[in-house]
């Protein structure tokens, strides 16, 4: 019970804060004065609505506390006194202001870390204590970050806006980008800790909210496919100890078809304006593993075929090091050793790197090479569920080759 009330406490936060940080950077103009209201109306809620319940209208309640606390602070300053005075809650806000804050947030000329804080912050209404245990870091460093981006929003005169069309595709990227990294640390963590699903939520509700904002955006659409895809997985990804299980071993049974479906729906709605992306592809590469019935079921050659778009589009080390993947299931452990060999001097210090690696030379009869890619693989990790993969590699209790690593 006490489980449920507090998802549904953190689904109401979740919507309503950024709807009233929107309304208020509106009214006032000023992006911390709104953003302090809206916390402290958040704190409020925690603290009173456990044990109260949650009211019958969460938004009218959380503006109310705002409002009041708005009152109190600034009751010398008679500009902002008048505005708060005279604002009303909307029934409805414009759907636009929350677009604008999401922009606002991930600025460009704010540091990336800054960007994904004020983002769980202001939109998604996470305290500071909340978003440093989500990332397992200190508090303070957490505050730290966001007065010094608030301070830069204020001291560089970011506007509170939506990019002007020149400026949409490049901003949006960034906006992604935040989505994405948010995702993928919630989904396997590089702390030491196996995942967060509280962080996953978050990734997904913002995806969904930009994709209702921005609904002719294949790019956004795509990046919610993305995330979609990959949680409709979830229940098969870890067994009952909490270890990862490989995308080979997991019980297909347990995936959400349903789930699937309507990703893969929403993904081919996007390829429908012909405009590729690279969230998009990363999305279809995705489907053609979660639509497989079984693991020998899995199309590789089309995999492979949209690596390589991806690459066009977005060249990176890391999209090559999955591309080698697909490339042993076409052309052999040969073919994606001689890749990978291209690969050590940008990678060398990534653990999935030399996991794959270890893989490869397992499957090549190269079994004491592989134990030393194994072990520096696991050198270079945090996580709890892919150091437990590793050391029972090295240990002799998983020696099945020829499986995909990661296995989430």
């Amino acid at each position: 019970m006490a489980d449920t009330s507090h998802a549904e406490l953190a689904r109401v936060v979740r919507e309503h804060a950024g709807r009233l940080a929107a309304a208020l950077m509106h009214l006032t103009g000023d992006f911390a004065a709104a953003e302090d209201l809206v916390q402290d109306a958040v704190l409020a809620a925690l603290r009173h609505w456990p044990s109260e319940g949650i009211p019958d209208r969460p938004d009218a309640w959380l503006f109310t506390v705002a409002r009041r606390r708005g009152l109190d602070v600034l009751r010398r300053q008679d500009t902002y006194r008048g505005k708060l005075a005279e604002l009303q809650w909307p029934v409805q806000p414009e759907p636009d202001e929350r677009l604008r804050l999401i922009f606002t947030c991930c600025h460009p000329a704010l540091p990336r870390p800054a960007q994904v804080a004020l983002t769980l912050r202001v939109v998604c209404g996470l305290t500071t204590a909340q978003i440093a245990r989500a990332f397992l870091v200190h508090e303070s460093a957490v505050a730290r970050r966001i007065t010094r981006a608030k301070r830069k929003i204020t001291e560089a005169g970011i506007p509170y806006r939506i990019p002007s069309d020149d400026e949409l595709g490049a901003r949006l990227a960034q906006v992604l980008t935040v989505i994405y990294l948010l995702f993928n640390e919630g989904y396997l963590s590089t702390a030491e800790r196996a995942q967060s699903r509280d962080l996953v939520d978050d990734a997904e509700w913002l995806a969904g909210l930009l994709h209702q904002l921005m609904p002719t955006e294949p790019e956004v659409a795509g990046l919610l496919a993305l995330i979609r895809l990959h949680r409709a997985r979830a229940d098969a990804r870890f067994d009952p100890d909490g270890a990862l299980v490989r995308l080979k071993d997991q019980d297909r049974s347990r995936w959400d078809r349903r789930a699937i479906a309507d990703a893969s729906r929403l993904l081919i709605r996007a390829g429908l304006q012909r405009r590729p992306g690279p969230y998009q592809l990363q999305a279809a590469i995705v489907a053609c593993h979660a639509e497989a019935e079984r693991w020998q079921d899995t199309d590789w050659e089309q995999i492979l075929l949209l690596y390589d778009m991806l690459l066009h589009l977005e060249p990176s080390p890391v999209a090559r090091l999955h591309r080698a993947v697909a490339l042993r299931y076409v052309h052999g452990p040969r073919a994606a050793m001689a890749e990978l060999d291209t690969l050590a001097a940008d990678l060398d210090g990534y653990h999935l790197y030399h996991a794959t690696r270890a893989e490869l030379l397992r499957e090549l009869g190269q079994p004491d090479r592989a134990r030393a890619a194994d072990q520096r693989a696991l050198e270079l990790t945090a996580n709890p569920a892919e150091q437990a993969v590793l050391r029972d590699r090295l240990t002799g209790w998983s020696t099945v080759a020829g499986s995909v690593w990661p296995g989430g």
